[in-house]
């Protein structure tokens, strides 16, 4: 069993990346990886990432489920591939300006641009120790790339692109699952319950009444990561205070 395990990573390693062998009789195929990727992206993009099957994709290209297992080994596989083209290209960082801060927020803001335009997304790279290609990892790596003039331990800078990372699947998440009308009967009801128990909330409803709740005109990204780069600063600058 592990041995099988082993060698279907192997497999999908190879198909991410485009080193698996390329037959060398018969018919050339008329389709690859990438085009087969491309048009499941654009149905989960149309119809959610569940509506995406090996039948569905097949049936775009006129083939049979069975005929497309030539090309991908499944779902699993296929999802994998769904990733990685949408993270093409790798964000260029180097025209938001010289240092991390501008550099991390500008990562952040291509990331959640990203995943805005492919809401499937999130839900495809749960944390999970999924299969990564050459884009997936380029991301990660151009983080990390400008975090490394803060001189910062590798664990740490780990830990903020871990940080950032998170701040925008929060957002992003928030976003996809906001319903205006949901969200009008919520703060009605919700209203009304704590009217009637305000006693037994009191930081929450001083906190309602000084209208911690209202909307205003912030960027949530911006707030957001303006609290984490201060706290990196912070860190960066107390490693770099001398002993007394």
């Amino acid at each position: 069993m592990a041995t099988e395990k082993a060698r279907n990573l192997r497999a999908g390693i190879a198909l991410l990346w485009g080193e698996q062998d390329q037959p060398t009789r018969g018919p050339k195929p008329s389709l690859t990886p990438h085009r087969i990727a491309e048009r499941a992206v654009a149905i989960a993009d149309a119809e959610g990432l569940d509506a995406v099957s090996m039948s569905k994709v097949a049936a775009e290209f006129g083939l049979s489920a069975m005929a497309l297992y030539r090309y991908v080994p499944g779902k699993t596989e296929l999802v994998e591939l769904m990733v990685e083209s949408t993270l093409a290209p790798i964000p260029d960082l180097s025209a938001a300006g010289s240092g991390w801060r501008p550099q991390i927020t500008e990562w952040a803001h291509q990331s959640a641009k990203t995943h805005q335009a492919h809401p499937w997304l999130l839900a495809a790279t749960a944390m999970r120790r999924q299969l990564m290609g050459p884009n997936q990892l380029g991301w990660l790596d151009a983080a990390l790339a400008a975090l490394e003039p803060t001189g910062l331990t590798a664990v740490q800078q780990h830990r903020i692109f871990i940080l950032v990372a998170g701040l925008v699947r929060t957002l992003v998440q928030q976003q996809i699952d906001f319903d205006e009308e949901h969200n009008r009967q919520w703060n009605h009801l919700t209203g009304e319950l704590i009217n009637r128990h305000a006693d037994r909330f009191p930081a929450l409803t001083r906190a309602i009444t000084a209208g911690a709740f209202a909307p205003d005109a912030v960027d949530p990204l911006e707030f957001g990561l303006d609290r984490i780069l201060d706290s990196i600063q912070t860190l960066i600058d107390s490693n770099q205070t001398p002993s007394p």
